[in-house]
């Protein structure tokens, strides 16, 4: 690895890492901030899905502005933006100001994630690429999994203010490691915005999700539960029909006639679903029934973000050499059946007994699985279209893991008791394996496409 492959690998590593550590850092703070700025369950939840929904809904946008002004200068705005609007946050005076900063902060996240993986795709190629996509892949999926750990050392032991205002300090690093970077990345003048298809997007993704979170305060019944809906699902229909008609898509459909891209994105929906849900549900848990502090709750699923960034960036290197098929196989199956191993959980929670077993198993699954599911799906399209091809991938996983959460109020009911997390850990399971299945049956090894591609070259002729 060169100097430059090692500068550009750790601002991709930093710029994402904040991004995805905000969209879970916040769940332990969600006590404090109600006790200080006040607020009931739907605020707090707000706190949360105003970032998730701007950030899942924006980054097929900020993947389109990539291909279009260059992936540094995206990085550079994403970055001073997510700095602001974390001061913001840090500073909100009320429960609104925070709700309306968190939407903002989502936007400039929104401007990180697909860029910073695009700077790899071009400093790196294959094995090299493969592993260096691992090294990316084990700290962003780690963010997701420490944001427990960081949220809760700093509401119990400082402000919950904190856990926004220290976003600055690597900002503020990776601002300056990016002005050494001399790759500046091709642009397209020639591509337009979509951005009446963003729009649909935003209303596609956050009406259903809004309905979702809000209906066991109205019911179904409720026009402020079904009309949202209503509205969200013909958003989203016309955001299909904008992307499969416009001359230049944010989400162009034709990438989906690549098999391991369509395949590979599909289990992401289950699998990242299964991995957001999976991160609330241990931590609430813990602290709501097991009556943990924030900062135990958090460490309880260090052992996940650890065997991450022990073992991600060896399964990406092996990917690169054997091919993703079988990591994405049998990893997220290995994943699934941890939380199965967690159902033996009850209200005195012995953690060594009950829930570290099924803890490793989904973290040895998890590293098995993450490198080689980006890897094929960003391998399978051209380095051009590495952009919006990781904005794609990004934005299902974001989506996937907002409806999972919304949906928690159906799946549990009213609160995580040892009945709701055991219906929880067997939803997650399901997601895990059934994306396993998926991944089996229809991922290509790299000879295979070849070989495919080949036939039907001779077919054609």
């Amino acid at each position: 690895m060169t100097s430059q492959q090692r500068l550009v690998l750790s601002v991709a590593i930093l710029a994402s890492f904040v991004a995805f550590l905000d969209g879970s850092v916040v769940n332990v703070a969600l006590p404090a901030i109600s006790s200080e700025l006040g607020g009931g369950l739907s605020t707090q939840q707000w706190v949360v899905d105003a970032y998730l929904i701007t950030l899942g809904a924006l980054i097929l946008v900020a993947g389109s502005l990539s291909d279009v002004y260059g992936r540094v200068v995206v990085i550079r705005v994403g970055l001073w933006g997510f700095g602001l609007t974390s001061l913001l946050c840090a500073l909100a005076p009320n429960v609104e100001v925070l709700i309306v900063s968190r939407g903002l902060q989502g936007i400039a996240g929104a401007l990180l994630v697909p860029s910073s993986l695009a700077i790899i795709m071009s400093a790196f190629r294959g094995a090299a690429q493969a592993k260096a996509i691992g090294s990316w892949t084990a700290w962003t999926s780690a963010a997701f999994i420490a944001g427990p750990v960081v949220g809760g050392l700093f509401v119990d032991m400082v402000s919950w203010r904190l856990v926004f205002a220290i976003n600055l300090i690597p900002i503020a690093v990776t601002i300056f490691l990016l002005a050494k970077i001399e790759q500046k990345g091709e642009r397209d003048h020639g591509t337009r915005i979509d951005f009446a298809g963003a729009v649909l997007a935003i209303v596609g993704v956050g009406a259903p999700v809004f309905a979702l979170i809000e209906q066991g305060n109205y019911g179904w019944a409720s026009p402020v539960i079904w009309l949202p809906m209503a509205i969200g699902v013909l958003a989203f229909a016309g955001f299909l029909w904008r992307q499969a008609t416009a001359a230049q898509p944010m989400m162009p459909l034709n990438l989906f006639r690549v098999r391991n891209f369509a395949v590979g994105n599909l289990a992401t929906l289950f699998i990242y679903g299964a991995l957001a849900m999976s991160g609330f549900i241990v931590v609430v848990f813990l602290q709501q029934t097991g009556g943990w502090p924030a900062i135990l709750a958090g460490i309880a699923v260090l052992p996940v973000t650890i065997i991450l960034m022990l073992l991600s960036s060896v399964f990406g290197g092996l990917s690169g050499k054997y091919g993703p098929r079988l990591f994405m196989s049998v990893g997220p199956i290995i994943a699934g059946l941890g939380h199965l191993l967690m159902l033996s959980v009850t209200a005195d929670v012995n953690y060594w007994w009950q829930l570290l077993p099924g803890i490793l198993l989904f973290g040895l699954g998890l590293s098995i699985t993450v490198a080689p599911l980006t890897a094929a799906i960003l391998g399978s399209i051209s380095e051009k279209q590495s952009g919006i091809g990781s904005a794609i991938n990004n934005a299902i996983a974001r989506v996937a893991g907002l409806v999972a959460v919304a949906m928690l109020g159906i799946i549990v009911v009213e609160r995580l008791d040892v009945d709701g997390v055991h219906r929880a850990l067997i939803v997650c399971a399901a997601l895990l394996i059934v994306g396993g299945v998926i991944s089996a049956i229809g991922i290509q090894n790299p000879a295979n496409i070849a070989q495919e591609s080949t036939e039907n070259a001779a077919v054609d002729q």
